[in-house]
Formats: structure tokens, sequence, C-alpha cells
């Protein structure tokens, strides 16, 4: 293990999408913390190419392969469930950070974090808006809110390729078929959810675990887990699910418009006198800045403010490396931590069944 104020050699497995636009650049900007050691990826010309652009020494093709290698911490970026690697890498002795989904289900959430904490290492779940400037701007003007009654999720799913065509991606276009459900990880999902439709199993893996699990990690380390899930329904283009946390009502839209390549999402959180609005733009823009909205008025006056705050033009990914730093070298638990992962999966998994459960109902029952 590295020491406290060395730098602490990582590799990456998985050199795909977010790797490239991302993790690499910034894990090599992060040199002072930092030592890139080794890159891993099933396609051969993918691990090369990114090895020789970001100066790596070892050039890796099966993941089994780097838990061999001198290393004290690795970044998993698969595809796939990361549940098997991440806990062979705890095992292992290895800090692991995590891509979001942190695996494809709970059970496989739990065993991850089990593996981290017998073996004593940081385990951390890469859902990099929570150290958004912005959303932690957010975090902090939230509490002094009297009596928040509605919070509003909006996300206008965009086509990525757009957001990505200026980066100088190593075997990759941009643009991929609609994902399929590999048949590897059909078990995973039935236990996960029990007997659900095929429509309900596609919209969990590809919609609430690709997609959602961002809102659902905003709003919990905002307001925790909710006490209630009031209505879900689930579609390949749309998304709508009502849910209570306290005495706040939330209501929650997601939709993908492929049409219109202009990505939005929004946190709103309405109380009588003051609203908060948080503007998230395209993930996959470099230092774009969000933006935090604060409206307030008087009760019984028509005297009304607004104030458009911009918190700072520092990357969340970049940010969220340097989290798992600090993490590494102080042993505190990270933001977005294993038990943090594990409840997000806990909800997408409660939002699944209840969608397959209402559609279960005789006709006109409702």
């Amino acid at each position: 293990m590295s020491a406290v104020g060395e730098r602490t050699r990582i590799g990456v497995i998985g050199c795909g999408l977010i790797a490239q636009v991302m993790h690499l650049p910034y894990l090599t900007e992060l040199s002072d913390r930092f030592d890139l050691a080794a890159v891993c990826d099933l396609r051969e010309n993918v691990a090369a190419g990114c090895a020789e652009r970001f100066g790596v020494p070892r050039v890796l093709n099966q993941w089994e392969d780097m838990l061999d290698e001198p290393l004290d911490a690795v970044l998993i970026a698969t595809s796939g469930d990361h549940a098997p690697i991440a806990t062979r890498a705890a095992r292992a002795g290895m800090h692991v950070m995590v891509e979001k989904p942190m695996a494809l289900s709970s059970a496989g959430a739990e065993e991850m974090a089990q593996a981290a904490e017998q073996a004593g290492v940081t385990l951390m779940v890469g859902t990099m808006k929570r150290y958004d400037p912005a959303y932690e701007r957010l975090a902090e003007l939230l509490p002094l809110l009297d009596d928040v009654r509605l919070v509003r999720v909006t996300t206008l799913e965009s086509p990525f390729a757009p957001y990505v065509a200026h980066y100088p991606l190593i075997g990759l276009d941009g643009g991929s078929p609609e994902p399929m459900i590999d048949e590897r990880e059909r078990d995973t999902l039935d236990a996960a959810l029990g007997e659900v439709d095929e429509e309900t199993r596609w919209c969990y893996r590809w919609i609430l675990l690709d997609n959602l699990v961002h809102e659902f990690n905003m709003l919990g380390g905002l307001l925790g887990a909710p006490d209630e899930i009031r209505f879900v329904h689930l579609s390949r283009q749309t998304v709508s699910i009502a849910m209570r946390f306290g005495r706040t009502e939330c209501q929650l839209w997601w939709v993908d418009l492929p049409g219109i390549a202009r990505y939005r999402q929004e946190l709103s959180f309405y109380a009588p006198a003051q609203r908060l609005t948080l503007e998230l733009p395209s993930p996959f823009l470099r230092s774009a800045p969000s933006r935090l909205l604060v409206e307030g008025g008087e009760l019984d006056h028509a005297r009304s403010w607004e104030r458009e705050e911009i918190a700072s033009f520092d990357e969340a990914f970049k940010r969220e490396l340097v989290e798992f730093s600090e993490c590494i070298r102080t042993g505190r638990t990270p933001r977005t931590s294993a038990a943090d992962g594990l409840r997000d999966l806990r909800l997408a998994e409660a939002v699944a069944r209840t969608h397959a459960a209402a559609r279960q109902l005789p006709a006109g029952v409702s």
C-alpha cells in the first residue's frame, strides 16, 4: 500500500468512453497523487492505444491479470457487472473506485462492501455528480429552506455522440446500438428482481442502473432513502416515479429525446417562500459549469427576487478522483461510499419491482 504523501499506483480496468474522456486524462493531470501504472481492456487496440496516449507502461487485456500487478488501487470502468472484479480486487488488498452502477444487484454490492471492509481498503462509487461544486452549494442551502413541499427531478436524455465527437477516441465511434441484456447477467438480474417481465428487466438494467442511478444518488445525498414509492411507470422512452421523503413529495421524470442534442437535467426544491433549482449540463463536457438558481419572496407580499450562482468551473470527475486519493491517504469514508451505492441499488430494485407489480394487476384495477 502507498504511504500517506506518496503517489498511489493505480490501474484502470475498462478503457471505454468515460475512461478516455474523463478518467485517464484526469489521472494524468493528477500526477502528484496518482501513478497511472497499467490499463486493461478486452480490445487489444484500445488498451494499447490508451497506454501510448497517456504514457502507461503496462498493457493488459484480462482484468484477472491486473490483480497480479504491484498496484495500490484500481479504477473499474467496464460495461458489465463490477461486483466480481471489485470483490477480487479488494481481497487482493487494492483500493477500489468503481464506476456507476456499483453492481447489477444489491447482493453484489453487499459482497463488494464486505470484501473491502474485511481487507481494510477503500471502496468508492463513481457517482460523480455528488462532487459537482453547484451540487455541493445546493447541499449547503437546502437545510435553510423551511417546509420543502415538493422536489421535482427532470432529465431530458439526448444522444451522447455529438457531445464526444470532438474528443480523439480510440476504437470508439461515439455511437452504439440499443443495448441488450447479456445472458451472463440475466441470472444476476433475476435474483435481484424476482419474476418480472422482460421490459421491466431491460428498463432496470439500462435506464435505472445506467441513467437514473445518478438521480437516485443525488437525491439520496440530500434526503436519504425515500419513505415510500407511490407510483412507478417505466418504458424505454419515458420514466415517471413518485416518492415521499418524510413530508416532502418527490416527482421524478426521465425522457429519451434522441432527435435533439440538448441534454438537460434539473433538481428543484420548492418551499413556500424559496426555491432552489440545480441545472446540470451534459456529463461528457469537461468543466462545463452547473447552474444554481436561488429564488425567494415574502409571504403576503409581491416582492420577490432571484439569483444565479456559478460555484466553480472545476470538473466533478476530477474532484471525485481527488476524493478517492484523500480517502486512501487518510482512511476516511468517501462521500459516495459502498453504503451509499448500496442504498441506490436497493431503491432501483424496489422501483422496478413496484412497476412490475402494477403491470400484473387485472385490467381496470389500479
